[in-house]
């Protein structure tokens, strides 16, 4: 049976919503403030979200930026302000699809079969991504995602580069050399300290002890390689 997760605060809404999803054999949660729907969302595993704009505690747009930093849930925005929810969908906050509120039962049934109808093929072709997954690190090559113990961390493309290319060949050594020309290029008009300064900051992303990192290794005398003793 599909879960789905109501974060509304209006209870005629909640009563109406709870009736419609159960008749059509969906189980339903529900929470009336933007703060208890977000924990119940990061606790469980629901098929879709369904969120409201405007909420107590915390606002339907913050519910769905802290969701999308964590999990890929689908969510549908609630909202009675047509013109808002055009920009927050603008802006990228991760929603996958909105209704305006008075809103037709049957149009939102419809757009929740949608909705999880898209989730179902996306989740197939993830399938077939290439992931590269270590102890605490997956790197998504496809999606440009890097997920470091459960959290997403913002890589510059430069960054993203090298830890793909030293993650794709764990144990072999790279010396500064190799890694500005394979990644700036042959013409690029740079110096090795270039490469020692981007491996310095995507440590710092990545390293929990920049002094003894776990994952990329410095080889003296020859440059960087990625650890080759975590895989998963």
């Amino acid at each position: 049976m599909k879960q789905i997760l109501i974060i509304e605060d209006d209870p005629e809404i909640i009563r109406l919503l709870e009736i419609h999803l159960t008749d059509l054999i969906y189980s339903t949660s529900k929470a009336t403030d933007g703060e208890t729907g977000l924990h119940m969302a990061l606790e469980n595993d629901y098929d879709l979200i369904l969120l409201d704009l405007t909420l107590p505690i915390m606002d339907g747009v913050e519910v769905c930026k802290k969701l999308r930093s964590k999990k890929n849930t689908p969510v549908i925005m609630l909202t009675a302000k047509s013109e808002e929810i055009d920009r927050v969908l603008g802006l990228e906050i991760g929603a996958d699809d909105y209704i305006t509120k008075p809103f037709s039962i049957r149009e939102l049934l419809a757009r929740i079969k949608a909705v999880m109808r898209r989730a179902s093929s996306k989740t197939e072709e993830q399938k077939n991504s290439t992931v590269l997954a270590y102890e605490g690190l997956h790197i998504d090559i496809d999606k440009r995602k890097v997920i470091l113990d459960q959290k997403r961390i913002e890589l510059s493309p430069k960054e993203f580069e090298l830890l793909v290319l030293m993650a794709s060949n764990p144990g072999r050594n790279y010396s500064r050399t190799e890694l500005l020309n394979m990644i700036w290029g042959y013409n690029f008009e740079g110096y090795e300290h270039t490469v020692n300064s981007h491996i310095n900051r995507l440590r710092a992303k990545i390293e929990s002890d920049m002094a003894h990192p776990t994952y990329i290794l410095t080889t003296w005398g020859v440059g960087y390689k990625f650890n080759e003793d975590i895989a998963v």
